[in-house]
């Protein structure tokens, strides 16, 4: 009997990559939260781990990271670069999955596309667009 594969259009995957994802996502956080990671460039950073995306075999994890502030992001992205391995042993105590996923990280750049937007509708023009017409009452 052949099998189906149920490919999901969800823009995140399927329902198991995004469970995945997000037990990922929690033991991440954890792990940078609680001081775990020692490197000089990740002191006195407080980072947030808004996703993180699997991929659909689970074996390797896209991490959406922000310091906060919005500061310095390059140099975060580093020292967790230089941190990959400790970091991935650490999901494997935390996780139960058969693979502990390679990790990639990546700016998280919803909050500077929020900010623009912001900006945008805050522009003069924009403003009177949606200014209630008097004349139609």
């Amino acid at each position: 009997m052949p099998r189906h594969h149920n490919k999901s259009s969800a823009p995140g995957g399927s329902q198991r990559q995004l469970r995945v994802g997000e037990t990922v996502r929690h033991a991440v956080a954890d792990i940078l939260s609680q001081g775990n990671v020692h490197d000089p460039d990740l002191e006195g950073h407080i980072i947030t781990v808004p996703e993180v995306r699997m991929s659909p075999d689970l074996k390797l994890a896209t991490v959406y990271v922000m310091p906060l502030g919005g500061r310095d992001t390059d140099v975060v992205l580093a020292a967790l670069e230089r941190n990959k391995k400790f970091l991935r042993g650490e999901i494997a105590h935390r996780v139960n999955l058969k693979f502990s996923p390679d990790l990639r990280f990546r700016t998280d750049e919803r909050f500077d596309e929020a900010e623009r937007i912001e900006k945008l509708l805050r522009t003069p023009a924009v403003q009177r667009d949606l200014a209630p017409d008097s004349d139609d009452e």
